[in-house]
């Protein structure tokens, strides 16, 4: 598994973890977001790594490089002076080194390989980190949205429920069974005190009707019976007995006491 997929995995995981639990999907995406950074500056110091081991074994190569040199030359001398004894442990240490040489080939190319994938592993994760960024970004903003949305529905709930109750508790107080349910009178206590109310409001009226009655018999005893055109003779003379000056300051007072 390279850098980059145990990077992605390490992420993945986390990021399933606080999903499950987490209450704020905003503070697990800002999470992530933090994580695959971290990630990023832990590629980037793999390659500095891996640079610098492949900048040691180059060093170490042309050293070598110059030891070939070196023994290639004292082969040579030790030929002119008759040595030839010396001339083939010049040109054994000669072969050593070149042996080593390219033993350091292979890791050099070996290293620059691996530097190479890890730059360009790099370069797909920073797009990613990009991406995710942005992603990041949309993704709170539609769960502020829905939060506020959630907050504004809850709200307007909250208001009808409470008009509703008020119109039941309206409802209740019109009816009077508020005040029963709010009394500490029993119901019997209240069937007795409606029933005494109606009692006493039965024996008011049969006082009123038998007053009535009793005014009704005392007018016909006192008036006898009158002929229709001796009355319409004592109206005219009444008529005629009231001032009309009086009328008229009757009528100006009265026009006064309207304005």
């Amino acid at each position: 598994m390279g850098i980059l997929s145990r990077a992605s995995y390490v992420v993945r995981s986390k990021l399933n973890a606080l999903l499950n639990r987490a209450e704020d999907p905003g503070e697990t995406l800002d999470y992530s977001y933090e994580q695959l950074r971290d990630e990023l500056q832990n590629v980037k110091q793999g390659i500095a790594d891996l640079t610098t081991q492949k900048k040691r074994l180059e060093i170490q190569k042309r050293r070598l490089e110059q030891n070939v040199e070196k023994h290639n030359e004292q082969a040579r001398q030790a030929v002119d002076q008759g040595r030839d004894d010396l001339a083939r442990r010049a040109l054994e240490k000669k072969k050593q080194k070149m042996t080593q040489i390219e033993n350091l080939e292979g890791q050099i190319d070996d290293l620059k390989q691996k530097q190479e994938n890890l730059i360009e592993q790099k370069d797909q994760l920073k797009k990613q980190i990009e991406e995710f960024r942005t992603k990041k970004e949309t993704m709170k903003a539609r769960y502020e949205a829905a939060e506020a949305q959630k907050r504004v529905n809850e709200a307007v709930t909250g208001a009808g429920e409470e008009m509703t109750r008020a119109a039941a508790l309206d409802e209740l107080r019109e009816s009077g069974a508020l005040e029963n349910a709010v009394s500490d009178k029993s119901d019997l206590d209240r069937e007795l005190e409606q029933l005494s109310t109606d009692s006493s409001v039965d024996r008011e009226l049969e006082t009123l009707k038998s007053e009535m009655d009793a005014s009704e018999e005392d007018g016909a005893e006192a008036d006898p019976a009158v002929d229709p055109a001796e009355a319409d003779v004592e109206l005219e003379e009444l008529e005629k007995s009231v001032d009309e000056s009086e009328v008229d300051a009757e009528l100006e007072e009265l026009k006064e006491d309207q304005s």
